[in-house]
């Protein structure tokens, strides 16, 4: 099988930081991992994280798929989209518009991961959008928003009214669209979209049944911030320290090329 043309920019570790090469090794860790699990769409969905200690953000050469990415390739933007790098590659304007967007005001999120699998469009063209019928929702519905569809987010005007909606939730909705996370950490934000996609899967089955479906009880949701908290062992954020080392041994196991 023949290597993707350009998969890495030679010399990019020397010409960086150790955090910065740190981060661009855990986002090209996180592509990887979204590509195992099947949640990728060809070149067309994205994730960014911030570069540490700057307003600078790392996202995905367009045309490269998940699969592929690696830390020297991923190239370095500024809010205003501009490359901080050399690269041979441009990057996907509508995945600038709506990462910018978060990064911009949401000084707290350090990674944004933005999907359209098959069952988080299905959930996402539903108007109740996720239901309170699993222990996953849960965790979603302690911290979701949601956001009409107003066409390809190529329009810079959209990132006022995505700002708005999102708030300081850490779940997106995307109406007719997908998925997006975003947290303080890259290992948090792929936690966040594993039980946000496992929680649209498990929707889209239950009402495949075509039984009627039992509502998790409001008051067990409205204690669902205090439950999560206990669960991760983490007062902010999904706890997702506690998965990423495993995570990374499996992927050293199975495609351990993301760490050139």
């Amino acid at each position: 099988m023949s290597a993707a043309p350009a998969a890495s920019t030679p010399n990019v570790r020397d010409q960086v930081s150790v955090t910065e090469w740190q981060a661009r090794v855990d986002l090209a860790a996180c592509y990887r991992l979204v590509a195992l699990h099947g949640w990728d769409d060809l070149i067309f969905t994205h994730i960014s994280a911030k570069v540490p200690g700057t307003e600078d953000f790392l996202i995905n050469p367009f045309g490269m798929m998940f699969h592929e990415i690696t830390a020297s390739s991923l190239v370095k933007v500024d809010r205003a989209g501009n490359k901080q790098m050399d690269s041979p590659y441009e990057i996907n304007p509508a995945g600038y518009t709506i990462h910018s967007a978060v990064h911009e005001v949401r000084h707290d999120v350090a990674c944004v991961l933005h999907t359209h699998t098959a069952a988080g469009v299905a959930v996402s063209a539903q108007k109740q959008g996720v239901l309170p019928i699993s222990q996953q929702s849960l965790f979603v519905l302690s911290s979701l928003a949601y956001h009409p569809y107003e066409g390809v987010a190529l329009n810079h005007e959209e990132k006022a009214r995505l700002q708005e909606d999102l708030g300081q939730n850490h779940f997106l909705m995307l109406h007719n669209h997908g998925l997006l996370t975003c947290g303080s950490t890259i290992a948090d934000t792929f936690l966040m979209m594993f039980t946000f996609q496992r929680a649209c899967d498990i929707q889209v089955l239950a009402q495949s049944g075509g039984a009627e479906l039992i509502a998790i009880e409001p008051q067990i949701l409205a204690g669902a911030r205090a439950m999560i908290a206990g669960v991760t062992k983490s007062a902010q954020g999904m706890g997702g320290a506690l998965a990423w080392p495993a995570l990374l041994r499996k992927l050293d196991q199975q495609d351990p090329g993301y760490r050139l």
